[in-house]
């Protein structure tokens, strides 16, 4: 039988180049969701009342999260954790839990209610999507800075505090 291959250190180029296969499949569908919300709050046609595709882009942002919570428990429980993955789960987070709130939140709120405006809606809604945007980069910033020992020292990520701008 021949001995596994030892792993290489965490700060070694070969370390920063894998690639684990199941944490990305999970965060993978993580980013489908989001997209799919998004698809589906273009195709909605809320001017009528029909508010079935708002029903499923919802839908898919809360199936996200199972996603997103599910991709860095495998990553962490296979000792597998790498720059890779960070980096493209927080692409993700993005669109999932960033874009698709947003647009939601304009197509629904917004749009009504600046009507004449239909620039100051989109710049409330962007909003949002900045402040999460920068919370994810100093995330990952950190996440560098400290080992991947972020976690405990910026709070929760992303998806899990609609309020975090205000701590």
């Amino acid at each position: 039988m021949n001995a596994p291959e030892p792993r290489p250190d965490v700060g070694t180029a070969a370390a920063r180049l894998r690639i684990y296969f199941l944490p990305n499949l999970l965060t993978g569908g993580n980013l489908f969701c989001g997209f799919v919300a998004l698809t589906r709050i273009v195709e909605a046609d809320v001017s009528r009342g029909d508010f079935t595709l708002i029903r499923e882009a919802l839908f898919f942002i809360l199936l996200a999260c199972i996603f997103d919570l599910l991709d860095g428990r495998v990553a962490r429980w296979g000792g597998v954790e790498s720059p890779f993955g960070r980096e493209f789960d927080s692409l993700a987070d993005l669109i999932s839990f960033g874009a698709a709130p947003a647009f939601l939140v304009h197509r629904i709120v917004l749009k009504d209610v600046f009507v004449n405006h239909a620039e100051v809606g989109w710049f409330i809604a962007s909003i949002y999507l900045i402040c999460g945007a920068l919370r994810l980069a100093r995330f990952n910033c950190l996440a560098i800075v400290t080992g991947g020992r972020a976690r405990s020292l910026s709070g929760s990520r992303f998806r899990r505090r609609p309020g975090w701008w205000l701590r």
